[in-house]
């Protein structure tokens, strides 16, 4: 067994997880600020929507591990797919940008505690675009009746991807104009949040996005009324620090 994959496997079983090498079979961007990468390999790794993958890629000449929300799943096929942020400079945008098909990956997988509250009347899905594809998932599993309210900050008006929903399902886009926001003020997510009445009945929210903004949406849901049981959270990224070789954005308080 090759090192690379040896020290996946490693790792995988160290988090309870699988380890496989996949293949690229696609990768494009699908808006400004994402890329889709396709990838050949054990479904398995998918886990549930709100899951995501490690995926191994080399930066600087060394390698590190990126995680990614897998956005679907092709079962038939043994193929799933990533949406990789490429707004910025980093890791894994480089990766998902330079991608070919027939490369190969290591990838370890399912990752992640966020899954749907399948209890929850409605699903309030906030935060920026690198939430959309676990936004999607989620929402795309949500047995009808049942309600989506998605409320996603954008820098480009192309990056308001939008997806197809069961008939039954009542959906809701609110899409934010960041304008000239920093790309951590929340304000612009709190106002979306605000112009959103909670039903009576029992909800659920899933905040992803950026670290401080994350932070901020979660304290005003509880202002509004949630409990912690009632929200996922979770920071993809955090402005001005790189994620860790492990793929997790630096959560200190300096």
């Amino acid at each position: 067994m090759p090192s690379a994959h040896r020290s996946s496997t490693e790792l995988a079983e160290r988090l309870g997880a699988r380890a496989a090498s996949c293949t690229v079979v696609s990768a494009r961007p699908i808006c400004v600020s994402l890329h889709e990468v396709v990838l050949h390999g054990d479904p398995r790794l998918a886990g549930v929507p709100g899951n995501d993958v490690m995926v191994r890629v080399r930066h600087d000449g060394h390698h590190v591990r990126r995680r990614y929300t897998v956005r679907s799943v092709d079962y038939d096929n043994h193929r799933f797919s990533i949406w990789v942020s490429i707004d910025h400079v980093g890791a894994g945008s480089t990766w998902a940008q330079s991608a070919a098909a027939g490369d190969a990956v290591d990838v370890i997988g399912p990752r992640g505690k966020i899954t749907l509250a399948e209890s929850a009347d409605w699903h309030l899905f906030i935060g920026d675009v690198s939430g959309l594809a676990a936004f999607y998932r989620l929402a795309q599993s949500i047995e009808t009746p049942g309600r989506a309210v998605f409320i996603v900050e954008i820098d480009q008006d192309d990056d308001a991807l939008t997806a197809d929903f069961d008939e039954g399902l009542g959906v809701t886009g609110i899409f934010v104009d960041r304008r000239d926001r920093l790309r951590n003020d929340p304000a612009g997510l709190l106002s979306g949040l605000s112009a959103f009445a909670f039903p009576p009945d029992q909800g659920h929210a899933y905040v992803l996005g950026e670290f401080s903004v994350v932070r901020a949406v979660r304290d005003a849901l509880r202002d509004r009324g949630l409990h912690d049981h009632d929200i996922s959270h979770k920071a993809y990224w955090r402005l001005g620090r790189a994620n860790a070789d492990h793929g997790e954005p630096d959560k200190s308080d300096s």
